[in-house]
């Protein structure tokens, strides 16, 4: 859910001209070892995000985040580099309060960074001749820009001195955690010494029953939220380590320091742990191997379950990657980023690759000097994922990468998975393709994308952006930062924000935002209440506009809009409460109608990211709204778990099953929601036997609508009923849960859009041009088509009637055609590549299936034009012959198609009769004054009898007067063409859409008709792999 943006602004802390890359033959001069020494080796960054800090040979500098400047360095002297070694790295505490930097000699040395809030930097100067009134929150943003950046001094703290030789340190709130080599052992040094006055203790590894003998640890990386570390050794293990509680004096047990249990053990060299990263969010723990491949495992617990939970898919081989430099994980944990030695790749929480240096041209990188493309050593995540922060192999600076990510991030709701938003650092990225022409949404023009600036006053005063959310109809959007929020029109483009910076910073919200109609719903905290507001679009932004507001015993997790006018809100407690929204015209209120209590079912309410209902037919037509609870089967997406609670009584009162439906689900999507079912109840019937059997019809033929979609970062599942798969799920019933159907994409896929039968998502390019000195990213739209796969699921399943209701609700399309020829394209390879038992054969069900279409002569010539031709016996087994194909084509004077069913007998060797057809196929094309199709049959005829005699019989039979030239060819006199003769599609209308599926091998060629397999030159390729 994350992409590269645009190009990195570039920060170095030394003012220097760099050098051409020197040929490799040359000697280092002592230029070239002073420039070496201000390379960057270390970089850190605070809890906070507010400060970094990065080391070279020489000197640590401490850098603010937003803006990046240097705020103070310090260069250590001659003689303290010769005493204690040259850096090689550096920590900073979790407070950024010391930071610690580790020398070639096995020495740390610490500083103390101090914070002056009266001693400011960086003040600007501005001239208020020309200044313009300002509001009171942007007169304070002004004045506090005015001010500069308040002033941090370095101070020398100590040397600790590592006899034991240096492996690995880690800075953690309480102590310095370090891994030493002679003796293999770990070593704790607090900060201060504790109630005894002892400030060390130390464990030796072979001491340790859990880890493996003679090794070391050579690296450590470790999580706070998860209270969990991760070792590496010099075997190539990886464990999951805890640090044990301080231990009562007991001389009979050594006293022990650690807990840890093995949970990567390599069976191969290449396969040897070499770095690790911790994800919290979703409770993953990431391992980089020596032949560059990462392998994700799942912590389940702390006890020593974590089992392999995926591979990544590698952006390239070892060979062009090189070993990795460093992994990081997103803050919030939904991108997994990895540097390697020669470039840097991102991928999706559950493995989709959404971002790649290897694509670049590394020639062209090398010469503009672009060290962000040619290898990282090391990167850190800023401003909550907005940004990261790299540097580059042997190089003095650094890299800022614009991110944009998925508003689902930052709040997971049922319009944010439906329309595509994006967040960046500064502004919001919405694309309104979704209200267009069909044609319109898939196409990618940049222009469809809606830029929007947030306000700089609340940029200024509440970042980073931590939350995004769209309402259903695309018109309205709203941002929250730290504290505070801000809304948007799309349609007028223009922001309504607190005036009043009090009452801003009165609040932050948590839990989530929703649109309802123009009516915004916040779950938010006061410093003594947590409640639901509601702020409508109409009004300003301050205490008095307020509309309403519902105060909660606990803080929110997630709240989530359902059906027509319900509002969940599941809360701190485990307790799921279900209000309904009332609206009027005098006022707007949320009223409270049930609730249920999930204790000793949901263990950690923190861990869930999002909720919604599915409620029965008979309840959404004429129930109770107060007995929804007792009705509804509630569905959680628990970190990456798809669960489903269903209700049923015992002994008077509720209880509650839970299955896990669904595992790695990065989003999903119930139809339900986006577009409730009740769309209008029955009162806005009239009372008719007509009235009930139309809103029976309703209910009963849903297509799609009643359908749940997820992403496992590998493909789009999708449960085609909900209703179904309630049933199945159901304790009462020992089924198995219904199969989903897969549908792959070679993108991130962000979107559903259901009423245009496609998948959307987006693609990050890295483009190069010769023309600039700088490389960059851009989007670009993609879309794939979902329809073959759910009609191939029905005729599957042998249940044609509901493939034929599914089809005629999007016949419409203009790339409807399309989708039948790749679901004959897609089955036809299939029973090819492994022929079925004719029992299980599906493509003779196809091929009726798509009998009951217009187009299905077209389709099976278009098909036939992109397989191999050994694909065309198996399809023509299960067809009436060519020839009577070829004879209905030119009675319905779809002329091109009886042209392609000309190559299918030439191939079949039919030669007569493809002779003789041709030869009445040029008859009737000239009577339609198609020339261009009449062109085509005579190079046909030409190719079938070289002598010429057989066109030259055609002609005389046409009364097209051929003539001879001097070498025997044949020279035709036409006319000259009508340009207000359309020219005929094999429909025998004007040809607009045509899109080919693949290329598959060649056949015939050099034929004329224009349809060598594979190529199809006047048609047009809706969802080609193509990028903009």
């Amino acid at each position: 859910m994350y992409w590269p943006l645009g190009a990195p602004r570039v920060y170095a802390a030394t003012r220097r001209k760099r050098k051409p890359p020197a040929p490799e033959y040359e000697e280092e001069d002592s230029e070239d070892v002073e420039e070496k020494a201000r390379n960057i080796l270390g970089l850190r960054v605070a809890r906070n995000g507010h400060l970094f800090v990065t080391i070279t040979e020489t000197t640590l500098t401490v850098w603010q985040t937003s803006p990046v400047v240097v705020l103070a360095s310090v260069t250590r002297s001659i003689q303290s580099l010769n005493n204690y070694g040259h850096n090689v790295g550096v920590l900073l505490r979790p407070d950024s309060s010391v930071a610690v930097v580790q020398t070639f000699n096995s020495f740390l040395v610490t500083y103390s960074i101090i914070t002056d809030p009266t001693a400011r930097v960086y003040q600007q100067i501005r001239d208020n001749g020309h200044g313009r009134r300002h509001s009171n929150a942007d007169r304070l943003a002004v004045e506090e820009e005015r001010r500069g950046f308040p002033e941090v001094n370095i101070r020398f703290r100590m040397v600790i001195k590592v006899d034991a030789g240096i492996r690995k340190v880690l800075a953690l709130d309480d102590e310095l955690v370090v891994a030493t080599e002679k003796p293999p052992a770990v070593q704790c040094i607090r900060w201060a010494p504790d109630d005894t006055g002892k400030q060390t203790s130390t464990e030796l590894l072979s001491r340790m029953s859990w880890i493996q003998k003679r090794s070391c640890v050579t690296d450590m990386v470790y999580d706070r939220a998860m209270s969990l570390a991760v070792w590496i050794t010099s075997e190539g293990h990886a464990y999951a380590v805890q640090r044990l509680p301080p231990q009562p004096k007991d001389l009979d047990q050594p006293k022990r320091l650690f807990r840890g249990y093995g949970f990567h053990t390599p069976e191969r060299e290449e396969d040897m742990a070499t770095r690790a990263a911790i994800n919290a969010r979703f409770s993953l723990l990431a391992i980089g191997c020596g032949n560059a491949e990462i392998h994700v495992y799942t912590a389940r617990d702390y006890v020593g379950s974590i089992p392999l939970s995926h591979k990544l898919e590698q952006p390239a081989s070892i060979v062009s990657t090189g070993q990795i430099s460093t992994l990081n994980y997103s803050p919030d944990g939904y991108c997994l980023f990895a540097g390697y030695e020669k470039g840097w790749a991102m991928w999706s929480v559950y493995g989709k690759l959404q971002g790649s240096s290897f694509t670049a041209d590394c020639k062209i990188s090398e010469s503009n000097g672009e060290g962000w493309l040619q290898g990282i050593h090391e990167a850190a995540w800023l401003s909550a994922g907005s940004d990261i922060l790299l540097t580059g192999q042997n190089d003095d600076r650094l890299f800022l990468l614009e991110m944009a990510k998925s508003a689902v991030t930052g709040c997971f709701c049922a319009a944010n998975v439906s329309r595509t938003v994006l967040l960046t650092g500064s502004g919001l990225m919405v694309y309104r393709g979704y209200d267009l022409p069909v044609l319109t949404t898939i196409s990618a023009e940049a222009s469809l994308w809606h830029h929007v600036q947030i306000p700089p006053t609340y940029l200024a005063n509440q970042c980073p952006i931590r939350s995004a959310v769209i309402s259903s109809d695309g018109r309205y959007v709203a941002v929250a930062g730290r504290r505070g929020l801000a809304h948007y029109s799309v349609s007028s483009g223009r922001w309504k924000s607190f005036d009043d910076m009090e009452a801003e910073n009165a609040f932050v919200v948590r839990g989530g935002m929703c649109w309802y109609q123009h009516i915004l719903i916040a779950a938010v905290e006061t410093d003594e209440h947590h409640e639901l507001r509601l702020y409508s679009r109409e009004r300003g932004l301050d205490d008095s506009s307020l509309l309403y507001f519902e105060q909660l015993p606990s803080p929110v997790v997630c709240i989530a809009l359902t059906g027509s006018d319900s509002l969940l809100v599941y809360t701190y407690q485990n307790i799921l409460y279900h209000f309904v929204i009332n609206a009027s015209s005098e006022a707007m209120t949320l009223i409270q109608v049930g609730q249920i209590t999930l204790n000793g079912i949901i263990r950690a309410p923190t861990r869930v990211r999002a909720v919604s209902w599915i409620l029965p037919d008979h309840q959404l037509r004429e129930g109770d709204p107060s007995q929804d609870v007792a009705h509804a089967s509630v569905i959680f997406l628990v970190d990456a778990k798809l669960v489903l609670l269903q209700s049923s009584t015992n002994g008077g009162g509720l209880k509650y099953d839970m299955r896990v439906i669904a595992n790695n689900v990065e989003y999903f999507d119930l139809m339900r929601d986006q577009a409730p079912l009740l769309e209008s109840p029955t009162r806005s019937l009239p009372p008719s036997p007509a009235a009930e059997g139309a809103l029976d019809a309703f209910y009963t033929d849903r297509g799609l609508r009643d359908s749940l979609w997820y992403f496992d970062g590998n493909k789009v599942q999708c449960w085609m009923s909900v209703e179904d798969l309630i049933e199945a799920a159901s304790t009462s019933n020992d089924r198995e849960l219904p199969p989903t159907v897969s549908i792959s994409a070679d993108f991130y896929p962000t979107s559903i859009v259901l009423n245009k039968g496609i998948l959307l998502g987006i693609d990050a390019d890295l483009v190069q041009r010769r023309d600039v000195q700088f490389a960059f990213f851009r989007f670009c739209i993609r879309t794939q088509l979902f329809l073959p796969q759910i009609i191939q699921r029905h005729i599957a399943h042998f249940d044609t009637s509901a493939a034929s209701n599914l089809a005629h609700r999007y016949q419409s399309l203009p790339y409807f055609s399309h989708a039948l020829e790749v679901l004959l394209h897609t089955v036809l390879d299939d029973e090819v590549d492994k022929p079925p038992d004719p029992e299980h054969a599906q493509l003779p069900a196809v091929l009726s299936f798509l009998s009951s279409f217009p187009d299905y002569l077209d389709i099976l010539i278009q098909c036939t034009r992109k397989t191999e031709v050994r694909s065309w016996r198996t399809l023509f087994s299960h067809l009436p012959p060519p020839q009577e194909l070829f004879e209905t084509s030119l009675e319905k004077g779809m002329l091109k198609t009886a042209g392609g069913y000309l190559l299918v007998l030439h191939t079949f060797e039919e030669m007569e009769t493809s002779s003789e057809s041709c030869v009445r196929l040029l008859q009737k094309a000239k009577e339609a004054g198609d020339w261009d199709l009449c062109k085509e049959l005579a190079r046909f005829l030409m190719a079938l009898d070289e002598s010429g005699d057989t066109l030259r019989a055609a002609l005389g039979r046409m009364d097209l007067n051929p003539t001879s030239t001097e070498n025997g060819s044949v020279r035709l006199k036409t006319p000259r063409p009508n340009t207000a003769i359309k020219r005929y599609s094999t429909q025998g209308q004007t040809n607009e859409l045509q899109s080919p599926v693949g290329n598959g091998g060649k056949s015939s060629a050099g034929l004329g008709l224009g349809i060598e397999t594979g190529q199809d030159r006047e048609s047009e390729d809706y969802f080609s792999q193509q990028r903009a």
